[in-house]
């Protein structure tokens, strides 16, 4: 076996890398900058990047919608050779949804991940210039919580799918072990870095606006908007039970998160 990771150096990816390198796994993590190329705009990369690999841990372009990407890809991918697919999705998406029925559609063993948001997002990318700076921009809302999960228990769940057994056909809701307010996460992260940080509301109109001009597309930035703000009215604190049926324990807390990327915000 050897396991094409697409996204290779994203925040998933690279955890799903090092646990089959973890495990002596055959992988291949590729993403533009690899030393195989894979850019989802350049259908000419798809080729080398599957030579030879019989298994696709699959994500999507992160900045929209479109999926049509996604729905060439995976007949490449099985016409390769590939004869499973686990395939990263979120929480809300359709089984309709482009990306989902290409995979679920593609003849293979399939797997499907539907997370919540990541933790790592205040980290890694996302919301961690806000946080640096002192100040989260979100549309306006009340004071629902979110079940943040820890990228490396969907990376787990993802190497379990991908190497084992019982898996194929199967779509797992995937989210952390706890539901915390936007307020109580920027206080824990408060008290390992020190940092004073704030909510700022914004328009529903202007936060989709400063997406679009970080590189979002309209449509995925108008997503997005929706489900902060559906997400801060309570409507998205729900706690989903597919890490301890992979894994067979909880997953990690976003305590623990905290204190182990405080360097990001030191």
């Amino acid at each position: 076996m050897t396991i094409l990771v697409i996204g290779g150096t994203g925040k998933t990816g690279r955890r799903v890398t090092a646990a089959l390198d973890a495990i002596g796994v055959a992988n291949r993590p590729v993403s533009r900058r690899s030393a195989i190329r894979f850019d989802w705009a350049d259908e000419s990369t798809w080729g080398p990047a599957l030579d030879g690999v019989t298994a696709v841990y699959l994500v999507p372009l992160g900045t929209t919608l479109d999926d049509a990407e996604v729905a060439a890809f995976v007949p490449r991918a099985v016409a390769a050779g590939v004869r499973r697919i686990v395939a990263l999705s979120a929480r809300g998406i359709s089984p309709e949804d482009g990306r989902e029925r290409a995979v679920r559609e593609s003849g293979v063993d399939w797997t499907i991940l539907r997370p919540t948001w990541f933790s790592q997002n205040f980290s890694e990318d996302y919301f961690l210039g806000e946080v640096l700076a002192g100040e989260l921009v979100l549309p306006p809302g009340g004071d629902g919580a979110h079940p943040f999960i820890d990228a490396q228990d969907i990376a787990d769940v993802a190497v379990a799918a991908l190497t084992q057994d019982g898996h194929a056909g199967v779509t797992y809701e995937l989210s952390g072990p706890e539901a915390l307010t936007f307020g109580e996460v920027l206080a824990r992260i408060g008290d390992v870095s020190g940092r004073s940080i704030r909510v700022v509301d914004v328009p529903p109109a202007d936060y989709t606006e400063l997406l679009v001009q970080g590189g979002f597309d309209q449509e995925y930035a108008e997503v997005l908007t929706m489900s902060l703000t559906a997400m801060r009215d309570g409507h998205d604190a729900a706690l989903s039970d597919g890490v301890p049926s992979v894994l067979g324990h909880d997953g990690r807390l976003f305590g623990d998160y905290v204190k182990e990327a405080a360097g990001a915000w030191a």
